[in-house]
This record gives C-alpha cells, sequence and structure tokens, in this order.
C-alpha cells in the first residue's frame, strides 16, 4: 500500500471516531447571528436606559427597577432569537451533511450544556429576587461560558475557547459593573461573531 493511501485511510478512520463522539453539525452562521441580535439588543439597552445619564452606569441604586426589568426583556428577547436561529441552522446544516441531528452525542451535548445554563438562570433568578440587579450579566456570562467549556467535549474544540473568553469577560463584569451593558455586548455580541466567523469559514465551507 502506497504511503499516500495509508494517509488517507488514517484520516477516513479520524473522521469516522469523531463524527461518532463529537457533534459536528454547528453552524458557524448561528453564532454570527447570535452576536448581530446581542449587538442590537446592547444597542437598544443603551438608548432606553442610559443614554440621558454620563457615564454610562449600572448599579443598584443609581437605576430604577423598570430599567433593570427592561434589561432582563431585552436579554430574554434575545436568547429566544439566538436559541431558535440556533436550532434552525443547526438542523439545516446536519441536513445538509446528511446526518441525524438528534444522535446519541448530541443529546451528550444538551444535557451538558443544560445544567450549567439552568443553574445559571436559577441563580439569577433568585438575583432578581433579592434585589442584587448588577450581577446578573456578570453571572450570565460566567454560566454561559462554563456551559461552553463543559460542552466543547462533545463538538468543535473552538467553543471551548469562546466559553473561556466569556469566564473571563464575566468577571470582569463582576469587578466593574458600572460597565456590565458594554462588556455583555463585547461577549454575547462581538465574540460570538468572531467566533462564527471562523466557524464558518472553518468547517461550514
Amino acid at each position: 500500500m502506497k504511503e499516500k493511501d495509508i494517509y488517507a485511510e488514517l484520516s477516513s478512520i479520524r473522521n469516522i471516531m469523531e463524527r461518532s463522539s463529537k457533534f459536528i453539525s454547528l453552524s458557524g452562521l448561528s453564532g454570527i447571528l447570535a452576536g448581530i441580535y446581542a449587538l442590537i439588543g446592547a444597542v437598544v439597552a443603551y438608548k432606553i436606559c442610559f443614554e440621558n445619564s454620563q457615564p454610562v452606569v449600572m448599579s443598584n441604586s443609581e437605576m430604577n427597577p423598570a430599567n433593570w426589568q427592561t434589561l432582563f426583556i431585552i436579554a430574554l428577547i434575545v436568547l429566544i432569537f439566538s436559541l431558535f436561529t440556533g436550532i434552525w441552522l443547526t438542523i439545516r446544516q446536519a441536513t445538509k451533511k446528511g446526518e441525524r441531528y438528534w444522535n446519541p452525542v448530541s443529546k451528550r451535548l444538551l444535557k451538558n450544556l443544560a445544567i450549567p445554563l439552568i443553574t445559571g438562570g436559577l441563580f439569577i433568578l433568585i438575583l432578581i429576587f433579592r434585589g442584587y440587579y448588577e450581577m446578573i450579566i456578570p453571572v450570565s456570562m460566567l454560566f454561559y461560558g462554563f456551559a461552553l467549556v463543559v460542552g466543547s467535549q462533545y463538538t468543535f474544540t473552538d467553543v471551548k475557547w469562546l466559553g473561556l473568553c466569556e469566564i473571563v469577560l464575566g468577571l470582569l463584569a463582576a469587578l466593574f459593573p458600572q460597565f456590565g451593558i458594554i462588556i455583555w455586548g463585547v461577549g454575547f455580541g462581538i465574540l460570538h461573531i468572531l467566533y462564527g466567523s471562523i466557524m464558518h469559514f472553518k468547517y461550514n465551507q
């Protein structure tokens, strides 16, 4: 057997093993669109809550509850749009590749993502109930980052780096809560656009 044939055979075996252990139908375009949704949400939140304040401030003492409720609703809308877009494009990507989007690997991926995301969501509800509004943004970024790092073992390793970046930004948001909306826009907006672009041109072409 020629050396070229051996390499081709090894590459084929590697692809088969990867497909059986990792979910590789994630759509890079969904990351780009999620980032765009987040940037639009951040701009709308700024105009509604901070346009007349100098500097941009996010603290329990300087923002009324109505503004925090508005921010929560905006974030929820961004989340819903991102989820529906991600699910639709992932199903389309899997169908295009002739793969099943609901298989044992995708189930494990979803389970590992769900645990930190649900925990983070419940923690955010507790923060809202207790009135610790300025910690909502850093907590959402931290738990989202943890979810990506945990889930990355069942998909592309690029997801882990996005998760680590989200964790770092979440810590910065906790340290500087007055700039929370800006950091949120960078983490969920700009980072997702960069990540989605890399994923699209690296895997989806």
